[in-house]
């Protein structure tokens, strides 16, 4: 079953609105650091400024594309872009608005696909682009977030998160320490993307290890048609209240063919933010600040057969660490050993001398595609990608930790033609391999450095006869970690596979079933650790006898696509086994001694959503999401998400639109040994914006938007520091967007 869109209405025109194939990497300019910083505002600055003269120059001049090809899209051509439903002009639809899976291997509208789908895009991602990718998913159904202050935060899918979650940046993982720990940034911005997509099943299963999911946030970085006018872009500046957040982002692209060029940059800047009113902590998280910049550009051929493009990303970020304690404990055996000696052990709840995060990242991406290249294939697809990142946490202003990751990856992705005799057979198959090497050293240096080197080989077809969709998925994989230290190498396999259908037995309604058995290695960090870690106030130690996980996940759904009223409803559960968690040995003052252990566990849940359109004006969306997790002795699952209902009501008229949105999270009491209960809450969310027209005709969108109206103080329990940093109070956002 497919969950219903989270765009209300028809996607807005996005920065490659000619553009059919979806585009892939991280491009961007390299700004070094300290005086690189000034130089990095600077030149987006000016990037910015040029952007908006060019396009007022062209908008009355449009360009000839000198024989330029709009090109099929990059993900199985032939079927995506007449796949996606008609539109209508006045924003409220008779029928589910759908939208193309460009991150899926068939590049399909979201129904045709068995195992559920999420998208954000148009409107509705504009409404909801928040400073942390995590933040930016959280209203979705069966997806929350981490939470860890203003500067960090992960998604988490179904009550999973960290590894078994793959981030990924225009389908090429992000290469980042984000999912070795809850404190460490996401390097994918939510706030230059233009459709993010949440995936499961034979779709997920294409990337290999993410047995919870994936979330693929899609960009323009790298062209991938030549712009309709030569020139096209837009630019955004926001402020919000809570935090004194002030954040700018352009993006700019160019050519007339066949080369073209893509600029695009972001600036952030918030300071410690407001929460809601009876905290005992005060009116502001302490050490909540977040500052970040990203700079892209790239640069692409682009032919009537296709297209080949390179990517340069600099990404910058600065952001505290609230809830982080010192501690002087050690392992003896199965227990800890601490000192209790209040010199060292100092609380930086009050904000005085918080750690901080000093983070950045350098990343080259390399994309492409040739369609029909021989007779029996549609189109050949590649991706790579090099990253050096780094970051350090910064005590009383001097170093204590530095992470470093060196990572690289390669894909290849062939999609061969309709077997003749069975035109409704179509498929794609492909190899990919990776290398990370991760390294700590310091106070929190957890891990010792590692190699991790990666391959895999994955097969999907698709089968159409009558009301029938049949959709299969298999994937093998090796892995080899080595610790450089000692010298202990671990060996990992694991094959997965995927079966899913899709029932349209009549007209506007459909039936999905799809089963996954999916393989997860573990990670280093599971493996290897050995030491204090402060976000998750644990002594972690890693078990290098640890196996992969075996997970074997169900989804049935019901689906109703037409009509003033759609919904649809999924079903899902997933057992796992050898499920890999951190088992707590002993426990001082809150402070835990952890092991990664396994043991069997299951996942079971619900995701529903319902759509009413009253009239060309008012429209109503009600959704909601509930699950239970444990492990097979009946042992909780900690930070689970609870159970949550949201109602949204929608306005258009004219050049305004509006929303007022209720979101309701119950109480959270089944929860694990040591884990606390966290009391349910209810936020109240508003925005209305208005469109006018430049001179030259561009749109020019003002708006504002309302979070958490009420202030009311609300906890999120996914949250390891959920005490220490509670979700942000009143909030209201003040914002101007221009395309041209």
């Amino acid at each position: 079953m497919n969950v219903l869109s989270a765009s209300t209405h028809p996607a807005q025109s996005r920065a490659n609105s000619s553009t059919t194939v979806p585009d892939g990497a991280e491009p961007a300019w390299k700004a070094p650091r300290g005086a690189g910083r000034s130089r990095l505002r600077g030149v987006a600055f000016a990037c910015w400024c040029l952007a908006i003269g060019t396009a007022a120059a062209h908008a009355q001049t449009p360009f000839a594309e000198a024989g330029a090809v709009t090109p099929a899209p990059t993900t199985v051509a032939a079927q995506g872009a007449d796949a996606v439903a008609a539109k209508p002009a006045s924003g409220i639809e008779s029928t589910l608005h759908e939208v193309e899976i460009r991150s899926s291997a068939w590049s399909l509208e979201q129904s045709a696909l068995a195992s559920p789908v999420q998208v954000l895009e148009g409107e509705a991602l504009e409404a909801r682009r928040s400073a942390t990718l995590g933040e930016t998913l959280a209203s979705e159904p069966g997806v929350q977030s981490t939470h860890f202050g203003a500067g960090a935060s992960r998604p988490v899918i179904r009550g999973m998160d960290g590894p078994r979650v793959q981030v990924l940046s225009g389908g090429s993982a992000v290469q980042d320490a984000s999912n070795v720990s809850p404190d460490h940034a996401v390097m994918a911005d939510s706030m230059l993307a233009e459709q993010i997509e949440v995936l499961r099943g034979p779709s997920a299963l294409l990337y290999g290890g993410a047995v919870g999911g994936v979330v693929n946030v899609l960009d323009s970085k790298i062209p991938t048609a030549v712009p309709e006018n030569g020139v096209q872009g837009s630019a955004q500046a926001r402020y919000s209240s809570a935090d004194r957040g002030k954040t700018g982002a352009f993006a700019l692209t160019g050519g007339q063919g066949p080369l073209v060029v893509h600029v695009e940059g972001m600036g952030r800047n918030a300071q410690e933010y407001r929460v809601g009113r009876g905290w005992d902590g005060g009116s502001r998280v302490g050490g909540s600040f977040s500052k970040g910049e990203t700079g892209s550009v790239g640069l692409s051929w682009v032919g009537s057969e296709g297209y080949l493009g390179l990517a340069y990303t600099r990404q910058e970020a600065r952001y505290g660490l609230p809830g982080h304690e010192h501690v002087d404990c050690h392992a003896h055996g199965d227990h800890l050993h601490c000192h209790d000696d209040h010199d060292h052990d100092h609380d930086h709840g009050d904000g005085a001398d918080i750690p901080t995060v000093d983070m950045r990242s350098n990343r080259w991406d390399l994309r492409g595609a040739w369609r029909n290249p021989v007779a029996g294939i549609a189109a050949v697809r590649l991706t790579a990608s090099q990253t050096r990142y780094g970051h350090e946490e910064l005590d009383e202003g001097e170093v204590a930790t530095k992470f470093r990751n060196r990572a690289h990856d390669l894909r290849l992705e062939v999609e061969h033609q309709p077997i003749p005799g069975l035109a409704g057979l179509s498929g794609v198959f492909g190899v990919q391999s990776a290398q990370r090497r991760f390294s700590t050293e310091g106070e929190e240096a957890t891990v010792q450095p590692t190699d991790t080197r990666s391959w895999g080989m994955f097969w999907l077809e698709r089968y159409q006869v009558g009301d029938w969709t049949l959709q299969g998925a298999l994937r093998h994989d090796r892995q080899r970690i080595r610790a450089l230290e000692t010298g202990e190498e671990r060996e990992h396999s694991g094959s997965s596979a995927s079966l899913g259908t899709v029932w349209r037995f009549q007209p506007g309604w459909q039936a999905s079933l799809s089963y996954t058995h999916a393989s997860r290695m573990p990670t280093a960090e599971e493996l290897f650790s050995d030491g204090v870690h402060l976000a998750t106030n644990a002594y972690e130690r890693g078990n290098s006898q640890l196996g992969r996980e075996n997970s074997r996940a169900w989804d049935l759904g019901l689906r109703k696509t037409a009509g003033d009223t759609t919904w649809g409803v999924s079903l899902y559960r997933h057992q796992v086994d050898g499920y890999i968690y951190g088992r707590t040995l002993d426990v001082h003052d809150g402070f835990q001694l952890l092991e990664y252990s396994q043991a069997d566990a299951r996942f079971t849940g619900l995701e529903a959503e319902l759509r009413h359109r009253f009239n060309a004006t008012w429209a109503l969306r009600l959704w909601g999401d509930a699950m239970r997790a444990e492990r097979a002795d009946g042992t909780r699952l900690p930070r689970i998400p609870p159970a949550r209902l949201g109602a949204q009501l929608h306005a258009s008229w004219q050049d305004w639109k509006g929303n007022v949105e209720w979101v309701q999270a119950a109480r959270q009491s089944r929860v694990a040994p040591l884990e606390s209960p966290t009391p349910g809450y209810g936020l109240l969310h508003a925005g209305i914006s208005y469109t006018l027209r430049t001179p030259q005709g561009q749109p020019l969108e003002l708006f504002v938007q309302g979070r958490n109206l009420t202030n009311r103080l609300a906890y999120a329990h996914t949250s390891f520091i959920k005490d220490a940093a509670p979700l942000m109070g009143r909030n209201i956002t003040l914002g101007v967007k221009m395309d041209f």
